[in-house]
């Protein structure tokens, strides 16, 4: 065996959007790339803002020594001040460079959060539908994933995470807005979260972690405003990335914020900035992180995005199909006119038309549609999701 029995059963419940990518490439070949319409993978199709880009050339210019030199493994100083700095200004705390950590973006803020704080048959509660690979990086640290379901509107159902908390829990996992539904939590929703692991956390005399995965915060529409996680609870992490706002995933560059009032932060902190080089990321990219500082307050236009959401849901419900209308990310979530979403989403195939089945997500009955794409291929895939839906009318 050249692999271990783990990682095997792993490869086999292997992330459908990959599959779905993989899929695609094969169609492109065949077809080409005008004729098929790939909706699978949450990849911004959007450039960075022009300031990126200025601020690159800046700092790849630069001759002074150690540029790209290691650092603390927390990130630099300076790096984790402006962050703050942004933080204090942007929720009701202040914020200092030693509440942040400088990660390989979200990802790796997730997994150095985890190794931080779990310890074998530690139980994470994650809300459904969600971003698989949480599963998976809770199991890198022997924790136990234990998913609830959400309201049919995919906002939060307190019963279920209530019902699902326990002697073992140690965190609740949101990721607000939410992939693969677009849905954007409320202050409310997350004060009831907050006031119930408070309880719960009092009960059990050990603090139940809320973490909050923010990617796409800035990446909301209609005038919404991703509501603050420190503000619902003070034994609280927030973990994001510039992937989305700033249009670079490819960079892995992101960061670990944890609440200046958390009760055991020092040697959470000390633990975070351990687990951050043990892992094997030792820090996140040194050339990203000085251009962060000047880039904080930028963000690719969330209404080009928004405008994509409305072309795709006007042509999707003039065809039959039944969804939430997504408030922020770059996701639709519809549900599949059959119960069988892995059948329907090969349907779609035969159209070239790639989405990811629900199931992959946890949200059996549904499938992603990732519009993050140029508006022609939103424009040429509608005739195709209408004729299959027809079959199924």
């Amino acid at each position: 065996m050249t692999v271990s029995e783990r990682i095997k059963a792993m490869i086999e419940k292997a992330s459908w959007v990959r599959m779905m990518f993989e899929e695609g490439a094969r169609r492109k070949k065949k077809y080409g790339m005008q004729n098929v319409f790939d909706f699978s993978l949450g990849n911004p199709n959007l450039e960075p803002p022009a300031k990126f880009k200025e601020i690159l050339m800046q700092v790849v210019s630069d001759g002074s020594t150690g540029t790209h030199g290691y650092m603390p493994n927390a990130g630099f100083v300076e790096t984790r001040k402006a962050v703050a700095d942004y933080l204090s200004n942007l929720h009701t705390f202040s914020f200092t460079g030693d509440d942040i950590v400088m990660t390989a973006g979200a990802a790796g803020a997730m997994n150095v959060v985890f190794k931080t704080i779990l310890n074998p048959g530690d139980e994470v509660i994650i809300p459904a539908p969600f971003f698989m690979e949480y599963y998976y990086y809770v199991d890198n640290y022997g924790g136990v994933s234990k998913i609830v379901d959400t309201n049919p509107d995919f906002s939060i159902n307190l019963a279920k995470i209530e019902d699902a908390i326990g002697p073992n829990t140690k965190a609740v996992l949101l990721n607000n807005p939410n992939n693969p539904t677009g849905k954007v939590y409320t202050t409310d929703e997350l004060d009831h979260v907050g006031r119930l692991l408070t309880r719960y956390s009092e009960r059990y005399g050990e603090a139940i972690y809320l973490i909050s995965d923010e990617p796409y915060s800035k990446i909301v529409y209609n005038g919404l405003t991703c509501p603050s996680i420190f503000s619902a609870y003070q034994e609280s992490f927030l973990v994001t990335s510039f992937s989305k706002d700033l249009s670079i995933a490819g960079e892995r560059i992101g960061y670990i914020a944890v609440h200046p009032l958390m009760k055991d932060k020092d040697i959470i902190m000390e633990g975070l900035i351990l687990c951050n080089r043990v892992i094997g990321f030792v820090n996140a990219p040194a050339l990203m992180q000085r251009l962060i500082p000047f880039l904080l307050g930028e963000s690719v236009d969330p209404a080009i995005y928004q405008r994509k959401r409305d072309a795709l849901c006007k042509g999707l419900k003039e065809a039959g199909y039944t969804f939430s209308v997504p408030a922020g990310a770059f996701y639709l979530f519809p549900e599949s006119p059959i119960p069988d979403d892995v059948a329907f989403v090969r349907s779609l195939q035969e159209e070239n038309i790639l989405t990811v089945p629900g199931t992959g997500f946890g949200g059996p009955g549904h499938f992603r549609i990732a519009y993050c794409v140029d508006d022609g291929t939103i424009e040429r895939a509608l005739p195709g999701f209408s004729r299959v839906m027809k079959k199924y009318r």
